[in-house]
């Protein structure tokens, strides 16, 4: 059994605690928050203690920690956590800078503790299939991924400035699905941008639409296409080209249900969001981890696969700002 402590009571870590709870051989202990109230929230609804975050992280009765805080409080937290022995799972991104992911990176590895970092749409059963499908080649060779990633209405201009943008904080997960996809390390990224939702978000500093081409060492392409905006619901879409055929990975609708009349063919809508879309994937993802943990097995996508996610969001937002191509170094 893997005694599990998380800290943050928000969003994520109500998420993570509802997925912990439909783990075998996890239990969740306590919950931590900045916010008491917050914490005393969701230990009552998990059957958790609420505690300080100091008190988890040196905890005899806790091994591992899942932190889905503000960003800018996670170094900090892994810091504690690799000094206490605690195994770490981490939201992404690790923090802002990859210097300081750098450092985090010693610290556990010296301390020789366990670190998942928290792209959840790995574990995506249909993207997951896509991927096992590549690497025993029914395809052949990759020669172009093209990844789509739209969020039905953007996020509030208080979350928009703190958020490090939307390169950081949105396309992230995609550049980790790239490499996912990829088979090879993306060395260059081109990238262009603007502000077509919301003109505060570019009066932010931010865009909200976005696209970037990832090119590798051989030649192979990704295309990630973004935009805080869908009218018609969550837009998650894979589709991978090879030298052999297609594989491709569409949106899950609220239900399978279609309707044929003479005006034509109707479906459901698309999930309305992460939560929905994603929420198997959050299940497997923490089964991923307290197994790997368990068996002292190193889990994957690990905090080097953080390191070179936020390297690649890093060059995608210099390849924009300065209208070149950027590049990048991940190995």
């Amino acid at each position: 059994m893997l005694r599990l402590g998380i800290l943050g009571c928000g969003r994520i870590g109500q998420v993570h605690a509802q997925s912990i709870g439909q783990v075998p051989n996890a239990e969740l202990v306590a919950v931590a928050d900045a916010m008491p109230a917050a914490a005393d929230a969701l230990a009552s609804t998990s059957g958790a203690e609420a505690r300080a975050a100091e008190d988890i992280l040196s905890a005899g009765d806790i091994d591992a920690v899942v932190i889905g805080t503000p960003t800018d409080t996670h170094f900090d937290l892994i810091q504690a956590a690799a000094a206490n022995r605690k195994a770490i799972f981490c939201e992404k991104p690790i923090d802002m800078d990859v210097a300081r992911i750098r450092a985090c990176i010693d610290a556990v590895e010296a301390a020789g503790v366990a670190f998942m970092s928290g792209f959840n749409r790995r574990f995506d059963p249909n993207f997951a299939e896509l991927q096992r499908r590549l690497r025993e080649g029914e395809i052949g060779e990759v020669e172009i991924v093209t990844i789509l990633s739209r969020d039905p209405s953007p996020p509030p201009i208080s979350y928009i400035e703190s958020s490090g943008g939307l390169f950081r904080d949105m396309m992230i997960h995609d550049f980790d699905m790239a490499r996912f996809l990829l088979g090879e390390e993306p060395v260059r990224v081109q990238a262009v941008g603007a502000a077509l939702v919301d003109p505060a978000i570019g009066a932010a500093g931010d865009v909200d639409t976005a696209a970037a081409i990832l090119t590798t060492a051989s030649g192979r392409i990704c295309q990630i296409s973004n935009s805080r905006r869908a009218t018609y619901g969550y837009d998650q879409r894979i589709e991978v080209h090879g030298a052999k055929g297609l594989l491709k990975a569409e949106n899950q609708l609220e239900s399978t249900v279609e309707l044929a009349t003479e005006a034509g063919f109707r479906r459901a809508p698309t999930q309305h969001f992460f939560l929905e879309r994603y929420a198997q994937a959050y299940v497997l993802e923490l089964a991923e981890f307290v197994g790997a943990v368990l068996d002292g097995k190193a889990p994957t996508p690990s905090i080097h696969d953080g390191l070179r996610a936020q390297a690649l969001a890093d060059a995608a937002d210099l390849a924009l700002r300065e209208a070149r191509l950027v590049e990048v170094d991940l190995t």
